[in-house]
């Protein structure tokens, strides 16, 4: 037989005050009472075992503690770094992270946006450049919801923001691999390319205006691909516009029979764990990438709590991480 729930009011009856009373001290507001009635709640509490009614507790205060986390590839490491540094922080503010992967499809992202409206989540964190402006004008920005961008999407005076240096990092590999000698360069990245990547490559061009463009998905496989292109040119280097496709570029070439870094130099972007297991181990632009999500988090909170205040953008810094898939041209 199933147990019967115990309510809100066998609490204030055991413990001998108002159900508005026992409703305060239960969603954080013990500071307008005595600390004998807040003690004797709480005991009663304890005592029957409640459990407050979730979607109650919500009709009452007005918020779930959930934020929901858009993401778009849940299999790159990039994306599972950079939510760990955001459920950190809610997690330490008591706040729960509900996860939304896209799978890189843009019909999915729109879908999972009106359904974590819906479900009445208290902010939104971004990080999948595929969603319109237009979606997010459609079911945020009327409705007034609290909503934060990063790293792949710019906020364009609409929200809050967290952005990483993609011209510097873009010009920090270019640097690199002007300096180890190397005139003739191809890039990898995808044809329809998100922004931060074409500021990537801007910052790359820099260096190398004449570089050579060759169109990959953002994957492993996209790398793999792309290594049948890159040996019909006569580049010596190659600038994978994130680790997975550089590693991915490890195989293909491998499956041709070249070496890295005899045959090419190969740097990627972004510092993934990965990058220190491969052989050779991978030259990068490293972004902070948990830094990222918890900054991120923290901005979100910051609005909802205070969400009159003038929209914030911050940039985090990149670097070079020199490992051994670049080499000097010989």
């Amino acid at each position: 037989m199933k147990k019967k729930k115990i309510t809100i009011k066998e609490v204030a009856q055991q413990s001998g005050v108002s159900i508005a009373t026992v409703s305060q001290i239960l969603n954080g507001n013990e500071q307008k009472f005595s600390p004998k009635t807040v003690e004797k709640v709480l005991a009663a509490k304890a005592a029957l075992n409640y459990e407050p009614d979730y979607f109650a507790r919500r009709m009452i205060v007005k918020k779930s503690k959930t934020i929901g986390v858009l993401i778009p590839d849940i299999t790159n490491p990039f994306f599972s770094t950079l939510v760990r540094g955001i459920e950190g922080v809610l997690y330490r503010e008591n706040f729960i992270t509900m996860l939304c992967n896209a799978d890189l499809d843009t019909k999915k992202e729109t879908d999972y946006l009106e359904e974590l409206s819906r479900r009445g989540v208290d902010g939104y964190i971004i990080a999948s450049s595929a969603i319109s402006n237009q979606a997010i004008n459609d079911s945020l920005r009327k409705k007034n919801l609290p909503y934060i961008v990063l790293d792949q999407k710019k906020a364009e005076g609409f929200s809050d923001a967290v952005l990483t240096d993609d011209f510097s990092g873009g010009k920090l590999a270019g640097e690199h691999l002007s300096q180890l000698g190397h005139q003739k360069v191809a890039i990898v990245l995808p044809e329809d390319a998100t922004e931060n990547i074409r500021t990537r490559l801007t910052g790359f061009q820099e260096m190398y205006p004449d570089v050579v463009l060759i169109h990959g998905e953002l994957s492993k496989a996209g790398g793999r691909k792309a290594a049948e292109e890159i040996v019909k040119t006569d580049v010596t280097a190659i600038f994978a516009i994130n680790d997975e496709l550089a590693f991915g570029i490890y195989l293909g070439l491998a499956d041709l029979g070249k070496k890295i870094p005899q045959d090419y130099s190969v740097i990627g972007y972004d510092n993934i764990d990965m990058c220190e297991y491969v052989t050779p181990q991978l030259t990068t632009i490293a972004q902070p990438i948990y830094e990222l999500g918890q900054t991120t988090a923290e901005l979100l909170l910051d609005r909802i709590s205070q969400p009159e205040k003038n929209w914030e953008e911050q940039t985090l810094p990149v670097q070079l991480i020199q490992r051994f898939s670049t080499a000097h041209l010989k």
